[in-house]
């Protein structure tokens, strides 16, 4: 054995129109979107599925015919691992929760590394039961099956690191300075949106966007910036956490105010960041009036970003095996006992 092995985690896409109705095939099966017996479970998945697809492909048509975020997660994986060199031998693995290379295409490959260690990344900075929880769970069951025996450690989260929050602020100066001059704006933090029952169950995800949110604002030079935290992406007719941003588009246009949009929840550009962001809610800012709007890149292969992630690696190859490590300033409250450090220790003070 030799080596560490880290294992950075992402949602996945579909890498082709043929791709689309699998894709969203395993997304709804997984039990931490749709909570049913799993037979019950996949008939919903393969109805959603053939329900949908017709209409996520036309939003896939119009990047390209795929997504690209594998491409955009190796590439974070290739700098993370260059980051690392420091450490001795690292090798860096791309596991996709819902597409190719899958959680278990990863594991297979870890196994024929044989490495000392495994650090578990999620490139969700925020922790939910609907991502991150999801990828460690099916981490889990892929190790078992190829017979993983090296120690892991799981970073769960890392919402207001000085370089996260540093990566998603420089972008943010750059698009204030294109402002018109004189412009009244203000800045929305959109985020994915998370079903208000998930949130309900002591999910850490809101906090934790919110803690972000605060974070970036004060990385910025403008005391008393006019900034406010958003949710994108609802599906389906459950209820939602919010405020919505189309709400806050609203708001912004009644106003006259341009906005800058900073997209804190996704790291990689993918349809909910090409299509959503930059060409539907353009759109609606335009309707509604909004003077000006401009969407800031994800942080993707930024340095601050990729140099945090890499810290976050080190933490974990230091932590005793098994172990969760935080990557944020404050532990969760005591409320969210979805949170995995605070399942691991209830008793843990705020």
């Amino acid at each position: 054995m030799s080596g560490a092995a880290v294992v950075l985690f992402n949602l996945g896409g579909p890498d082709s129109l043929e791709a689309v109705r699998p894709f969203l095939r395993n997304l709804f099966g997984d039990p931490a979107i749709v909570p049913a017996p799993r037979p019950v479970r996949w008939l919903l998945a393969r109805g959603i599925a053939a329900r949908r697809a017709a209409t996520a492909r036309g939003i896939y048509r119009r990047i390209g015919g795929a997504s690209p975020i594998r491409a955009l997660t190796e590439a974070q994986a290739a700098s993370v691992e260059r980051a690392l060199a420091d450490i001795g031998e690292a090798r860096a693995f791309v596991a996709m929760r819902y597409w190719r290379p899958t959680i278990r295409d990863a594991a297979r490959a870890v196994a024929a590394m044989r490495p000392d260690r495994i650090a578990l990344l999620p490139l969700y900075p925020h922790f939910s039961t609907a991502t991150t929880g999801s990828s460690f769970a099916e981490w889990r069951r892929a190790a078992a099956a190829e017979g993983l025996r090296a120690p892991a450690v799981s970073v769960c989260c890392y919402p207001d690191d000085p370089g996260y929050a540093a990566a998603q602020a420089a972008p943010i100066r750059a698009a204030r300075a294109a402002l018109p001059p004189g412009a009244r704006w203000r800045l929305l933090f959109s985020a994915h949106g998370l079903p208000k029952r998930i949130a309900a169950r002591g999910d850490p995800y809101r906090w934790q966007i919110e803690r972000s949110a605060a974070a970036i604002a004060a990385a910025l030079p403008w005391p008393g910036l006019d900034w406010r935290v958003c949710y994108q992406s609802r599906v389906g007719p459950l209820a939602w956490i919010g405020p919505s941003i189309d709400e806050e588009l609203d708001r912004a246009g009644a106003e006259g105010r341009a906005v800058i949009v900073a997209p804190i929840s996704f790291v990689s550009e993918h349809s909910e960041t090409l299509v959503e962001l930059d060409i539907e809610y353009r759109a609606y800012a335009a309707r509604c009036g909004v003077p000006h709007y401009a969407r800031v890149p994800a942080a993707g292969t930024n340095r601050a970003f990729i140099a945090a992630l890499a810290e976050r690696v080190r933490a974990a190859l230091r932590a005793p095996a098994g172990a969760f490590v935080c990557g944020g300033r404050e532990p969760c409250p005591a409320r969210f006992g979805a949170c995995p450090l605070r399942a691991a220790a209830p008793g843990a003070s705020p």
